[in-house]
């Protein structure tokens, strides 16, 4: 099909998959990837030949060249770029971009990670700080590694606005509670605020369970031409707008503590969609820390700057909640190989089409949500990326 370059095209994620998430120990990272492709392309009712445009990031020496090497894709379009979490945010951006532009026709996104596994077996270790080179050469010998710079972050915003240690605890209950109907969860238990609180010291003031797991797992994501859409297996989920935004590296140079980059992203993305913060069903949030989720929603224009603690109470966050956040669980309970933000869009767009099964947000009288956003994140608030999607 010859691209079109005479007006924007519409774009739409028309296929989403998991591979096998958890407890992976008889996977490479290839093969994850391998297996959310294809499930993702299965979803999509389209043929692989399709495919012009691949994005990858954070495999092997040439991330996208090697991995569309190995799912057997010779792609005309490629992106890889890798600013941490808010990562599958920023490519879909540049995906929906290159398609409306006619630079592309259907973009596959795929992320697959065997982070947990790795250490389990001593294929790797744990990492303390992204490295020492560069400016980071005047954080790294101090021992500040990348949770204390969100543990700082935290403690400011308690010290400015009052926020506390029981309100970031009920992000974490809360992402639980949202986990426990997720069959593909890592975590499904009840959790209670005493017991976020009880748990070991990782970086004052977060505890264990205010830190996010450490999986297996992928996700792909097929995003194409609305040509492509009366082909597909399934209704479409439109990419209606999106946002890109960086801040810092060196937390000397971040101005506000308690302002993350979500705040220029969030704003782009729901002017270029034509809404409000207001009209969202659901929101995805990256969320390696219950901070994390609660200035989000506040730079995304859910709460006021401040209110974010107030707001995560009184279980607005559950998936019967005010607003449903982190409807699988999260990165706090479901799943969080790595670079997290792909499982964001595909699970937003499942809550879509309405295939959550026991874990499908509902609105009054039973329907289905129409808008969801999704915003991941980068680094220590370093970057970030917001999509904003809808049925319609």
């Amino acid at each position: 099909m010859a691209p079109l370059t005479q007006r924007r095209r519409r774009v739409a994620a028309v296929g989403i998959a998991l591979s096998d998430t958890g407890r992976v120990d008889d996977a490479t990272p290839y093969a994850l990837h391998a297996q959310a492709a294809r499930r993702a392309l299965a979803d999509s009712g389209l043929d692989r030949s399709v495919v012009d445009g691949f994005g990858s990031a954070g495999l092997g020496t040439l991330a996208p060249v090697e991995v569309a090497e190995y799912l057997g894709l010779r792609p005309t379009w490629v992106d890889s770029t890798a600013v941490g979490g808010a990562t599958w945010e920023v490519m879909a951006a540049h995906a929906a971009d290159a398609i409306a532009a006619g630079h592309a026709n259907a973009v596959l996104l795929v992320y697959g990670s065997t982070a947990r596994a790795d250490i389990k077996a001593g294929r790797r270790t744990s990492n303390l700080s992204f490295g020492a080179r560069g400016p980071l050469q005047f954080e790294a010998p101090y021992g500040h590694t990348l949770i204390s710079k969100y543990a700082m972050a935290a403690r400011r915003h308690m010290h400015q606005y009052g926020t506390t240690i029981e309100q970031l605890a009920e992000v974490a209950v809360q992402a639980r509670a949202n986990a426990a109907t997720n069959p593909d969860a890592m975590f499904r238990e009840p959790i209670t605020v005493d017991e976020v609180l009880s748990g070991p010291m990782i970086a004052d003031p977060f505890t264990k369970l205010h830190c996010c797991i450490r999986s297996d797992g992928g996700c792909a994501v097929l995003l194409a031409a609305e040509e492509y859409v009366p082909d597909t297996a399934k209704a479409p989920v439109w990419v209606l707008g999106s946002g890109t935004s960086v801040s810092h590296t060196t937390m000397s140079e971040w101005e506000d503590f308690t302002v993350s980059p979500a705040a220029v992203s969030g704003r782009l993305a729901f002017e270029r969609a034509g809404v409000r913060p207001a009209d969202v069903d659901l929101a995805e949030i990256y969320d390696a820390f219950t901070y994390m989720t609660l200035v989000t929603l506040e730079d995304l224009g859910f709460c006021a700057k401040g209110e974010g603690g107030t707001f995560v109470v009184k279980g607005r966050l559950l998936r019967q909640g005010e607003l449903p956040v982190n409807t699988d669980g999260g990165g706090l309970s479901a799943c969080h190989p790595g670079m997290r933000g792909l499982f964001l869009l595909v699970e937003a767009v499942r809550q879509l089409r309405g295939e959550a099964g026991a874990g499908q947000v509902r609105k009054a009288g039973g329907r289905l949500p129409e808008l969801a956003v999704a915003s991941g994140t980068g680094g220590w608030f370093c970057s970030s990326g917001t999509v904003v999607l809808g049925r319609e």
